[in-house]
């Protein structure tokens, strides 16, 4: 099947979204809360595109839009440009101190509104990226807390969670940097609480919290192991050169 994104034909299969037939193809389509091992989102709607089929228009997010029959698809079209402009704007007031927010709003020349009112030190869109990798870890440290205006992503009671393993996966998919982690070599700190730090016995790179590590071995039902994967390697192949005479 082809579906056509700005005048460039684009071979696909059905159900296919089509942010990945757009990504695949060459064709920029911005997004903040798309991430590749998390799918299914639909919360940022700076993805949004213009579908033409069957005679119809329609205003969707790529992210989440399944490609199930032939169709004209726009990313620069005057109804795209205008939307997307507000949903920038709207997520700038939301997250002032956003880089990646505002670099977009750069790129995409988004309009200021003066009655779009900025959150002070706020840098969080609710995309809930974090929350769902968190979750696919089988941890669930983190959540959706409070309503409306006040809804914001935290541990549950905003108090140090029991079952956090410091593995910062939530930070490291968010898109706007407001998971906020700091490290002085010994231990690192997130969502309110420390963790020890583990270095590999051999070349002394990190590898990670204690705390991940015991979870993850206690999963394997093994020991921690005192190396990193590279050392691993080395050793392993050390091992078979002193057998084997290489």
């Amino acid at each position: 099947m082809t579906v056509t994104i700005d005048g460039i034909p684009c071979a696909c299969e059905a159900g296919e979204y089509l942010l990945d037939i757009a990504a695949r193809n060459g064709v920029t389509i911005p997004s903040l809360c798309h991430h590749g091992g998390l799918p299914g989102q639909g919360c940022c709607r700076v993805c949004i595109v213009e579908v033409e089929q069957g005679g119809w228009k329609n205003i969707v997010a790529a992210c989440i839009y399944p490609v199930e029959r032939e169709c004209a698809v726009f990313t620069k079209s005057e109804r795209v440009i205008r939307q997307r402009g507000m949903v920038l704007s709207l997520l700038r007031a939301a997250a002032p101190e956003s880089a990646e927010v505002a670099r977009l709003c750069e790129v995409y020349d988004a309009p200021e509104y003066e009655r779009f009112v900025k959150k002070p030190k706020e840098r969080c869109i609710l995309c809930g990226l974090c929350a769902k990798a968190c979750q696919s870890l089988g941890t669930g440290a983190i959540v959706t807390v409070n309503r409306g205006v006040e809804k914001a992503v935290s541990t549950p009671y905003d108090e140090p969670s029991a079952v956090c393993a410091g593995c910062k996966s939530c930070a490291e998919v968010c898109p706007t940097g407001a998971v906020e982690v700091i490290e002085d070599g010994i231990n690192r700190t997130i969502w309110g609480k420390s963790f020890p730090l583990k270095k590999c016995g051999g070349c002394g790179a990190l590898t990670g919290t204690l705390a991940e590590l015991e979870r993850a071995a206690d999963k394997a039902g093994a020991e921690i192991p005192a190396l990193c994967n590279r050392c691993k390697q080395k050793s392993m192949s050390d091992v078979l050169a002193s057998t084997y005479g290489w």
